[in-house]
């Protein structure tokens, strides 16, 4: 569990529940959370899954297609710091709850969307609530569990992405292929309707959630190294995404598979992006920048053997693994470092964290949609994030030295 990639957001609760019948309901209300963050991981993954299948309903190409993707993507990077500042002394509950309706919104006008123009739309809206989701559900958390947990709490909460991963995504893409990829979307938000459901039964109405100013936290922006570590994120993240968002056409075009097997690829790599959180855990609790030049050096080794043999399918199945772990080799040290350069903004340094890896998103998709369209092949997607992996470490090995280092945790 990744509790002190998560405790500088944690750590800024400073009012707890007293209420002994609402603490009985904790395992109740960490799951109300844990299943909202579900419903938007399978959202923003299973989108890719169902690459193929969208874009040829709508008549475009695939290349083409990726700016629906990206369009999520950026309704994530805007998003995130907007929403997080505009609603910041919104009680938390009500927070939840307005966000969840505008996720539901979004996935019900994606599903009936008749052309890019409005799907792309459709998907924007679905992507912005998820920055300030995770900031909320942090605080609500760090509430309901007390001081000297809430990291674990919320890592928990977080776990529900890593399910989306192994089994929502996956299973949402078989439910495209099956009946259609407009029921993917009608059924995440039928899913998320119970998430709010849940949300409004069991996160404690009390004023204790009330929100607060946090333009203290702006501050923070003026500090180089929050900007620095932001880009190496954007840039060396973005190869999962390069890799992610094909995974489709790579099945079915180079190992010649069977569209069914697509959810079992994406289920690898979500099992490999599961084990890969697991270690970079536990290297930036102990390290300040090994997690992340482990992840993204052992990254550039699978992504070129992905990128020379993935029309193997017994090349293709374990580089996707190799991809997912490597890649989360890094990030639970770019969450820490963030937080540690600004420990006074740990909502904001939260909100840019999920921003950064969403620029990732929408870089990594456009650089594999960009050489595709050029005719250079599927496998130069896999190019194309290797050499922007290998642009992040370069700007990290650059401006390490700058930057100030992490104070001991």
């Amino acid at each position: 569990m990744l509790e002190k990639a998560y405790r500088g957001q944690c750590a800024a609760v400073k009012v707890h529940c007293t209420n002994e019948a609402e603490r009985r309901k904790r395992g109740l209300t960490l799951f109300a959370l844990a299943l909202g963050s579900f419903c938007i991981g399978t959202s923003e993954f299973a989108s890719m899954g169902i690459l193929q299948l969208f874009s040829a309903s709508l008549g475009i190409d695939i290349p083409t297609a990726t700016n629906a993707i990206a369009a999520y993507a950026f309704g994530v990077v805007i998003g995130a710091p907007l929403v997080t500042l505009a609603a910041a002394r919104l009680n938390r509950r009500t927070l939840l709850l307005c966000l969840m309706g505008l996720f539901i919104l979004g996935n019900v006008l994606s599903a009936v969307a008749t052309d890019l123009g409005t799907f792309a739309f459709a998907r924007f809206i679905s992507g912005m609530p998820q920055g300030a989701y995770f900031g909320a559900g942090a605080v609500v958390a760090s509430y309901i569990v007390g001081p000297g947990h809430a990291g674990k709490a919320f890592a928990l909460v977080m776990s529900g992405l890593t399910i989306a991963t192994i089994i929502g995504s996956p299973l949402a893409t078989f439910l495209g292929q099956s009946l259609g990829w407009r029921n993917t979307y009608f059924s995440v938000a039928a899913v998320a309707g119970l998430a709010f459901i849940a949300l409004w039964t069991w996160v404690p109405r009390t004023q204790a959630l009330q929100g607060g100013p946090v333009t203290q936290e702006l501050a923070s922006l003026r500090r180089p190294a929050v900007w620095a570590m932001m880009l190496v994120a954007a840039l060396g993240v973005a190869s999962i995404f390069a890799v992610y968002t094909f995974i489709g056409p790579f099945v079915t075009d180079l190992a010649t598979l069977d569209q069914t097997w697509i959810p079992v690829a994406l289920a690898l790599f979500g099992l490999g992006m599961t084990a890969g959180n697991l270690i970079g855990g536990r290297l930036a609790d102990s390290y300040p920048a090994r997690g992340l030049v482990v992840g993204y050096g052992s990254a550039l080794i699978v992504l070129s053997v992905l990128a020379a043999g993935g029309g193997n399918v017994w090349i293709l199945m374990p580089a996707l693994f190799g991809v997912g772990v490597t890649m989360m080799v890094a990030i639970p040290t770019i969450q820490v470092r963030l937080t540690r350069v600004a420990p006074e903004a740990p909502t904001l340094m939260g909100a840019l964290n999920l921003a950064a890896l969403n620029i990732a998103n929408a870089i990594g998709a456009w650089a594999g949609s960009l050489t595709i369209a050029a005719g250079y092949g599927l496998l130069s997607a896999v190019w194309a994030g290797f050499g922007l992996t290998l642009l992040g470490l370069l700007v990290f090995a650059l401006t390490l030295p700058k930057a100030p280092q992490p104070a001991p945790a």
